[in-house]
């Protein structure tokens, strides 16, 4: 049997968008497809094609950008008629795992409103930004293991806490937050020794996936220095379950802001690489914060650059991702210690005034961009749900 989707013409998953994703349908594996509206359409089926009939994104993302074209390709031709109905599948009726086996996973703090924000609550009397912060995007290395699908509940996270005598105990997180963010996912990786150019950032990357890099800020503040981000950070990444090629987004690339002083050589491109995206992110189902990725200082393309100008190598899957994303305004803060300043202003939330996150509570980030004419296109959304920390 064969079927037609009828897409809304103003979906956020029309066939300007097709997201990848992997999908388990009940009582079968898990295998790769695509977002077209409220429908999963199975690509193993769709295109006759074995590499999709796999639990991850990880061998279709090695066979390399050309690939990538054709593909995209051959399913917009295909969705426009009519399809095997055997490929097609409701999205409230099947499993979102999580799409890509990650190597690796790296954090960057690209944001030059949120690092100015940090910079004051942090150090009132001194520059908000350090030294080296418009030389080089800064950044440091996650925990690839801990990074779950949207969807997944995140236990509180334990660990050393400074008290008011300046000693330290050990307990629950009592500042815990969100960092909204996006990921990008690198589809060919690259060898050891041989740095990534500014301008391959479209061969390495296949797409871009939202990202919620939890951070316990109590336990990060007293760990950090001087190594960074330790336990604080590592206990949970969540992520979208569609990654949205880079392809879809031809209409949401816009210019940098000004980098001054002018960027060294090796991340200056010849590219735009900065993308028009607008997130949301809901507390408790309450939107509190629109943050602004056109306002970030740094772009991708520089990260990938300057991630490997040492020589590391990355490989297909990994992740990296720009840290927390914020404007100047205060309602488009993408973290809840700027969002509360710190705890001194508390939020409304559902009529009661909060800081931190709560054990129950659930954080909800999506994302519009411009697609072709007058069209928007969806990154889906990054969920999850606090649940007491294990003892």
């Amino acid at each position: 049997m064969r079927t037609e989707l009828e897409v809304p013409p103003e979906s956020l998953f029309g066939p300007d968008n097709l997201p990848y994703g992997v999908f388990a349908p009940a009582g079968s594996a898990p295998r790769v497809g695509v977002r077209l509206g409220e429908y999963v359409i199975d690509l193993a089926v769709l295109l006759d094609d074995p590499v999709f009939a796999a639990p991850n994104l990880n061998a279709f993302l090695a066979q390399g950008p050309a690939r990538w074209r054709e593909v995209r390709d051959r399913i917009r031709e295909s969705v426009g008629g009519e399809i095997d109905s055997a490929a097609v599948h409701h999205l409230d009726r099947v499993e979102l795992r999580l799409p890509v086996r990650i190597g690796d996973y790296v954090d960057f703090y690209a944001s030059i409103d949120h690092a100015t924000n940090l910079g004051r609550l942090f150090r009132p009397d001194g520059d908000p930004l350090l030294p080296n912060w418009r030389h080089l995007p800064v950044g440091y290395h996650g925990r690839a293991g801990t990074v779950v699908v949207s969807g997944t509940e995140v236990a509180r996270p334990c660990g050393q806490r400074r008290t008011e005598s300046g000693t330290p105990d050990f307990g629950p997180s009592r500042r815990l937050d969100i960092e909204a963010e996006l990921g990008f996912v690198i589809g060919v990786g690259s060898r050891l020794g041989v740095p990534v150019g500014i301008d391959e950032f479209a061969e390495r990357v296949f797409g871009v996936a939202l990202v919620n890099d939890w951070s316990a800020r109590d336990i990060q503040a007293w760990e950090y220095q001087p190594l960074g981000p330790f336990v604080g950070k590592s206990f949970a990444t969540s992520m979208s379950p569609w990654i949205t090629p880079l392809a879809a987004f031809e209409a949401a690339r816009i210019p940098l802001p000004e980098q001054s002083p002018e960027p060294l050589p090796y991340l200056r491109g010849t590219e735009h690489w900065g993308l028009d995206i607008d997130l949301t992110v809901a507390w408790n189902r309450q939107p509190v914060a629109y943050p602004p990725y056109a306002r970030m200082y740094w772009s991708p393309a520089q990260m990938l650059a300057h991630l490997t100008s040492n020589g590391a190598s990355t490989r297909t899957g990994d992740l990296y991702a720009s840290g927390t994303i914020s404007g100047p305004a205060p309602d488009q803060r993408g973290s809840f210690i700027e969002l509360s300043w710190g705890g001194s202003r508390p939020v409304l939330v559902n009529d009661r005034q909060r800081t931190f996150l709560e054990d129950g509570d659930e954080v909800t980030i999506t994302a519009q961009a411009p697609g072709p004419g007058t069209t928007r296109i969806g990154l889906g959304e990054v969920t999850g749900r606090i649940r007491p920390a294990a003892h």
